[in-house]
């Protein structure tokens, strides 16, 4: 009962100067609002990286081409040029635990049917490639492990690209020409949207790496590998046996550097989440501030509410109130303060995320966590910054206190 009639008497208060509460709750408002929002974005931006990441496939390991180093300089990867066309089969023969391996030869080319044309990307692949990367077709089938051996002319075209060269029918069964050359069109790819780049995933066309090799390009060698282990469990494994493999293939002796490079997806997912995640909590530290200058404004408006209220400190502890009576008085209209302040500042954290999602098509995830620990926090500072100006008004002597003008 004791602490009701406390709690009602802060409420009390705060009412007297509702102009006053609302601005000092402000800070906390937009502090929690902004922590909301900020971390939103940032758990946003990561699940699409990491959805990104997944619709690579399943288990799969990528192995790429590695550097050459010129003049005390790394080229970088791909310079090297070390993956060979031995290679691939060797993996596909030797190594234990593959489902599926496809190679990759990588290139942009004027692609044309009828009055339409477009430069595109059109990449060489093996009869595997869309198992390894589940990519589904919309519409007609895969080449064949037969037309990859006979570098057959024959395509997988995106969803993009076929709207752009062939309007919106079926383009399966239909002829296009990449440098000159005819490819008939055996498949649709399944639409697959933006990569975490920025770029059309479905702007591209499919072939045969042979045809890319033969037909297409002057290329040898591959840039890169993508494989496939059959389980989850075997891709430590599959990962050992291609690195070893290779070291051996390429002649590599103890000590000296690989000239390839092999990542599995887990590893890239790593590595392509931790910017993001190193950008929420940068966001959540900065909106955090706010909170901080919240807790200021707090303390300080407080500080003014004690003087204010210094002769009717004085009243109360004259008619029988004690020291922690008052304390917990002052403590309750800063924790009111703080925890309304928490509250609103949810719904307007959530409510702009959302804003930020529709309006600029941004990837926004709240996340429960983040609106108890901005609301726990809000709370915390309530009671931390409303600590010293209570103590204050409960060390009150009530004698000078009555004498306050």
């Amino acid at each position: 009962m004791i602490l009701l009639a406390t709690f009602r008497m802060a409420l009390r208060a705060l009412r007297r100067n509702k102009l006053r509460t609302l601005l000092t709750m402000l800070g906390i408002i937009i502090g929690v609002g902004a922590v909301i929002a900020m971390v939103a974005i940032g758990n946003g931006a990561k699940a699409q990286v990491e959805a990104q990441i997944a619709s690579m496939g399943q288990n799969v390991i990528l192995v790429l081409s590695g550097n050459v180093t010129r003049g005390g300089f790394s080229m970088g990867f791909g310079s090297a040029s070390s993956l060979t066309r031995d290679d691939y089969e060797a993996i596909r023969r030797e190594v234990q635990g593959v489902a599926g391996i496809s190679p990759e030869v990588r290139s942009f080319a004027q692609v044309a049917s009828g009055n339409q044309n477009l430069n595109t990307q059109v990449l060489g692949v093996g009869e595997d490639y869309i198992d390894i990367r589940a990519w589904p077709l919309a519409r007609g089938v895969n080449f064949t492990e037969n037309e990859v051996r006979n570098a057959g002319k024959v395509a997988l075209i995106g969803r993009t690209t076929a709207t752009t060269l062939l309007g919106e029918g079926d383009p399966v069964g239909q002829i296009v020409r990449i440098k000159s050359a005819p490819f008939l069109i055996v498949g649709e790819l399944a639409s697959k949207g933006m990569s975490m780049m920025g770029s059309d995933q479905d702007d591209i066309i499919l072939v045969p790496y042979t045809s890319a090799m033969v037909r297409l390009s002057s290329a040898t060698t591959f840039r890169s590998f993508s494989v496939q282990a059959a389980d989850a469990a075997l891709v430590g494994s599959v990962q050992e046996q291609i690195v070893e493999l290779l070291r051996q293939r390429h002649r590599i002796g103890p000590g000296r550097d690989d000239d390839f490079i092999v990542r599995t997806q887990q590893e890239i997912s790593q590595m392509a989440t931790a910017t993001s995640r190193i950008m929420t909590v940068l966001l959540g530290a900065i909106a955090g501030v706010s909170l901080l200058v919240g807790g200021i404004g707090i303390m300080n408006i407080m500080l003014v509410s004690v003087t204010e209220r210094t002769r009717e400190i004085g009243l109360r502890m004259a008619v029988g109130a004690r020291g922690r009576d008052i304390l917990l008085q002052f403590l309750i209209e800063s924790f009111t303060l703080s925890v309304a302040g928490g509250l609103i500042g949810i719904g307007l954290g959530i409510g702009g995320a959302r804003a930020l999602s529709a309006n600029f098509g941004w990837t926004t995830l709240v996340s429960p966590h983040s609106i108890m620990l901005a609301f726990a926090f809000s709370a915390a500072i309530g009671v931390f910054f409303g600590f010293y100006p209570a103590r204050k008004a409960a060390r009150l002597d009530p004698i000078e206190a009555l004498r306050y003008e």
